[in-house]
C-alpha cells in the first residue's frame, strides 16, 4: 500500500526512536523530537513503539491513502481532518481507499506524529528509519517529504481489528503535557562553574525559545548566565536535553539531532520525562527550569514508561476481545 504526499507541510520527515550505537563514529541519534507522542500513536495502531512515524512540524501535510489501513495522530493539535471532517488526536481511525488526511492551523504544540498500521516500508540505515536531514540518510531518500512523494507502508497484521473506532487515549495518560512552561532538570556537570546569581537565575527566571531553534537545539534567551571561573573543558558526550551555555551566556538545549559531543559548560540536564514538553515548544514560548534530583527524574521517567505500558496492554487485551 502507498501513501501519496499531496502537500508536504512545513517540515515532515520519517522518524523512529533514534539511531544508536554509532555516536562514537560521529553519527547522531536523530529520532522523534517527542518520543511520547510518537510511541503512543504507534501503539494506537498496533505497531511496535520503534516503528517509524511521520513527524509534522507546525503545518502538517496532505496525504492520500491507496488502501484500507488504520491511523492515529499524536502530539501537537494541527487540526487534523479526514475527508474534510475534523478528527481527534490520540484516537484510532480506519482508513479506506482514497481517503485524504490533511491538517489546518496549529492550535497547540509544535510537532504531530502520524502513525500508520504496519509502519513504513523503508530500508533502515544503521538500524534506524529516522531521517538525518543534515547528512541526507535514512527516512525517505534522506530528506524531508516533497509534493508527489509516495511512501510504501508495511502490511499490518489481520489480527489488529479495533473493537471500536472510538478508541481514545485517556487524559490521564496525557498528563505529560501539563504545566507546559515548567521544565524539570537536574544540575549539570559544570553547574558549580557558574556564579551564584546565574545558578539562581537558571532555576528561577523565564527563558524564551528563539527563532534560532531547530531539531538540533533550542536557543533560549533570558538572564545572561556567567561563569564564576573559566576552565578548559574537553569535549564530551552529550544527551537529548543537555543544556549548554556558550560564551555569550544564553543557554542551548540540545534536542534530537544534537551533535555527539560538546565542549560548552553544561549547566543542567533536562529530565527525560519532560522532553515531550520541550519538543512541543515553539519560538516565542517561555520556559522556566525547575530543579529536581536525579532520583526524582528517574522515578518520573519510569512512571511515564509504565503509563505507556498500560496503554499497550489495554490495546492488546481489547484487541483479543474482538
Amino acid at each position: 500500500m502507498s501513501i501519496t504526499i499531496d502537500k508536504p507541510g512545513m517540515l515532515t520527515s520519517l522518524q523512529d526512536l533514534g539511531r544508536f550505537s554509532y555516536q562514537q563514529f560521529g553519527v547522531i541519534a536523530s529520532g522523534a523530537m517527542d518520543p511520547f507522542a510518537h510511541t503512543a500513536a504507534n501503539l494506537l495502531v498496533g505497531n511496535p513503539a520503534n516503528e517509524a512515524t511521520l513527524e509534522a512540524t507546525l503545518l502538517g501535510p496532505r496525504l492520500t491513502f491507496e488502501a484500507e489501513t488504520y491511523i492515529a495522530v499524536g502530539g501537537a493539535d494541527l487540526t487534523p481532518s479526514l475527508n474534510g471532517k475534523p478528527i481527534q488526536n490520540w484516537r484510532t481511525y480506519k482508513i479506506n481507499p482514497n481517503d485524504v488526511l490533511e491538517f489546518g492551523k496549529c492550535r497547540w504544540g509544535c510537532r504531530a506524529y502520524i502513525a500508520v498500521a504496519g509502519g513504513f516500508d523503508t530500508e533502515p540505515v544503521m538500524g534506524s528509519k529516522s531521517t538525518y536531514l543534515r547528512a541526507g540518510i535514512g527516512g525517505h531518500q534522506g530528506r524531508a517529504l516533497k509534493e508527489g512523494d509516495r511512501l510504501k507502508t508495511g502490511s499490518f497484521t489481520s489480527t489488529f481489528k479495533p473493537v471500536s473506532l472510538k478508541w481514545l487515549m485517556s487524559r490521564g495518560l496525557r498528563t505529560v503535557y501539563e504545566n507546559m512552561g515548567r521544565i524539570r532538570a537536574v544540575k549539570g556537570r559544570h553547574f558549580d562553574y557558574f556564579t551564584s546569581e546565574s545558578q539562581n537565575a537558571f532555576f528561577e527566571k523565564e527563558f524564551t525559545i528563539t527563532t534560532k531553534s531547530d531539531r538540533m537545539g533550542y536557543r533560549a534567551e533570558g538572564t545572561t548566565l556567567q561563569l564564576e571561573r573559566k576552565e578548559e573543558i574537553l569535549s564530551e558526550p552529550v544527551l537529548f536535553g543537555t543544556v549548554q551555555v556558550p560564551a555569550e551566556g544564553n543557554p542551548i538545549i540540545l534536542m534530537a539531532d544534537r551533535q555527539t559531543t560538546g565542549g560548552y559548560p553544561k549547566i543542567a540536564q533536562t529530565a527525560f520525562v519532560d522532553l515531550p514538553k520541550l519538543a512541543q515548544a515553539k519560538p516565542g514560548d517561555k520556559v522556566v527550569f525547575q530543579e529536581i534530583s536525579e532520583e526524582e527524574a528517574q522515578i518520573n521517567y519510569i512512571i511515564q514508561k509504565i503509563q505507556l505500558n498500560y496503554l499497550q496492554t489495554g490495546i492488546r487485551l481489547k484487541n483479543r476481545e474482538g
